[in-house]
């Protein structure tokens, strides 16, 4: 394993098909659509998202932490949990010092606010919560992993909509290179299922309008489609300096090998109509990686299900591979989380590698035919892949793109 590389060792995951890594994965190959009526956003125009289902925050991480932070927080720590213990590691034992945390969050908290404005617009000031502000920093939830897990190397946030997950997942690679740290915990999180952000986004035109149908309503690539379904999930990768791993008998579920960055430079919304800043990146990462086109045997989409970005993305991935890759795309099953996506598929990807299977893309019926892939669907597809592109994709312009290899 080349050291410009980072070893994946340990992976965790809390989304709308399950906690846990593997609850998430059978959940992902079942392909089916997860979204169903959601109560916080009753009397909303959009009034269902995709919910992790039975969370339930005083047994998975006591009552003092769940009190404290808001849900996004409460995944992540989840999450985090989770990878450290797939990868091997004691953090009692860790020399904390070596070890970086990067957490990507595509939007600040909100559980507490609308009740906390009520205290404010009732004069009733002395009732706001001390803890309203701190447990809705976008960089709360870096703070709260590291002190958790008593990681003391650098601890960032990645804020770039979207994309904010995966663009954590590059910098951690990053700093590994640099050599400031030999493990990084990285990842995203973000509960995207406000009424805020419902309300929002509906105004935008941006969500599925299918309330007759809520699992249904996410639906990638297919020619009725007509928006996303809002989610809320969490992804931790364990990334780790090839030697490090090698010095303490890691197994290895993946490599990233690369990872691309670029902006649009076109419209704070609304993608480049050519997908070039996503082909940047694209292509970027390749060159990272040091690697070829024809070494792409998948590429994990950013697959929205909305009428625009799906084309877009399309239309860039059949610019870049003269016959593109088996595709899929997870928010058919698990909705848009927003800034916990890109670390979601991130992880999924590593998974597929590992496992030689592509979960299927839910809910896609009849392909578009302005998009000409081939997307996975109605089951999981055994193929045998040596590398894989993990894409995302935010408001702003963002792109950012992870390669992965086999271990």
């Amino acid at each position: 394993m080349s050291e410009r590389e980072a070893a994946v060792t340990g992976i965790g995951m809390v989304t709308p098909a399950g906690i846990g890594r593997e609850a998430t994965w059978e959940g992902l190959c079942a392909g089916v659509g997860l979204a169903r009526g959601d109560a916080d956003l009753a009397g909303l125009p959009v009034d269902f998202s995709c919910q992790v289902p039975g969370f339930d925050g005083p047994a998975l991480l006591g009552k003092r932490l769940t009190w404290r932070n808001d849900r996004f927080i409460q995944l992540a720590l989840v999450a985090a949990r989770e990878a450290v213990e797939d990868a091997g590691l004691d953090t009692a034992a860790w020399d904390g010092t070596r070890v970086a945390v990067v957490i990507g969050s595509g939007s600040i908290g909100g559980d507490q606010w609308p009740k906390e404005y009520r205290n404010l617009a009732e004069g009733r000031v002395g009732a706001i919560s001390p803890t309203a502000l701190v447990r809705s920093l976008p960089n709360m939830a870096a703070g709260e992993v590291s002190t958790d897990l008593r990681a003391l190397g650098p601890c960032l946030t990645a804020s770039t909509a979207c994309a904010s997950g995966a663009t954590a997942i590059g910098l951690a690679r990053d700093l590994l290179r640099t050599g400031v740290c030999d493990i990084a915990v990285a990842g995203g999180t973000d509960c995207a299922r406000l009424p805020m952000a419902s309300a929002t986004f509906d105004r935008m035109q941006a969500l599925s309008q299918r309330r007759h149908d809520p699992a249904g309503a996410s639906r990638p690539f297919d020619a009725d489609r007509d928006g996303f379904v809002l989610g809320e999930a969490a992804a931790v990768l364990i990334l780790e300096r090839p030697q490090h791993a090698r010095a303490r008998g890691a197994r290895v579920r993946g490599r990233l090998c690369g990872y691309g960055a670029s902006s649009d430079g076109y419209h704070p919304t609304r993608p480049d109509p050519e997908g070039a800043g996503a082909r940047r990146a694209l292509l970027a990462a390749l060159a990272d990686a040091r690697a070829d086109r024809c070494e792409v045997h998948h590429v994990n989409a950013h697959g929205t299900s909305t009428p625009l970005n799906d084309r877009v993305e399309a239309l860039m991935l059949g610019n870049v591979f003269r016959t593109p890759p088996p595709v899929t795309s997870l928010k058919g099953a698990i909705g848009h989380s927003l800034g916990a996506a890109g670390a979601v598929d991130a992880a999924t990807t590593v998974l597929s590698l590992e496992r030689q299977l592509i979960p299927p893309t839910a809910n896609l019926d009849r392909l578009d035919e302005a998009i000409d892939l081939d997307v996975v669907t109605k089951k999981p597809r055994s193929h045998r892949m040596e590398g894989a592109l993990s894409n995302a994709f935010g408001f702003g312009g963002q792109n950012a793109v992870l390669f992965f290899r086999t271990a």
